[in-house]
């Protein structure tokens, strides 16, 4: 996964001995079936990988794990990126050429 990939939030619960601290850290919580925007993905020291995403943003706080203010950020395995079935440039720009070419050819049958 990186920015700009857009995901969906497989895993929204939270343990209920972490209750308490995510409902301090976090203001706004994920939704599970519902899809994100990855903003930024921090490596947390190596901890455990994080992504902000576009649709929610939290304040940041102080992490004494990572010694840190930052923004609180959502475990990468909450999350499955989403592959859309997307046209490659090349056959977009190839119909956007095909179009055009349509287009002068009626404009050359109309002024005949």
């Amino acid at each position: 996964m990186r920015p700009g990939d857009k995901v969906i939030c497989i895993n929204d619960k939270i343990d209920p001995d972490k209750n308490e601290e995510i409902r301090r850290d976090f203001e706004i919580w994920i939704t599970k079936d519902k899809e994100y925007t990855i903003r930024e993905i921090l490596d947390n020291n190596g901890i455990v990988t994080g992504v902000l995403l576009d649709e929610v943003h939290n304040f940041p706080k102080f992490f004494k794990l990572i010694n840190r203010f930052q923004e609180p950020a959502f475990a990468i395995w909450r999350f499955r990126k989403l592959n859309y079935a997307t046209a490659p440039a090349e056959a977009v720009s190839e119909v956007e050429e095909l179009a055009e070419a349509d287009q002068q050819q009626e404009k050359l049958v109309k002024t005949k």
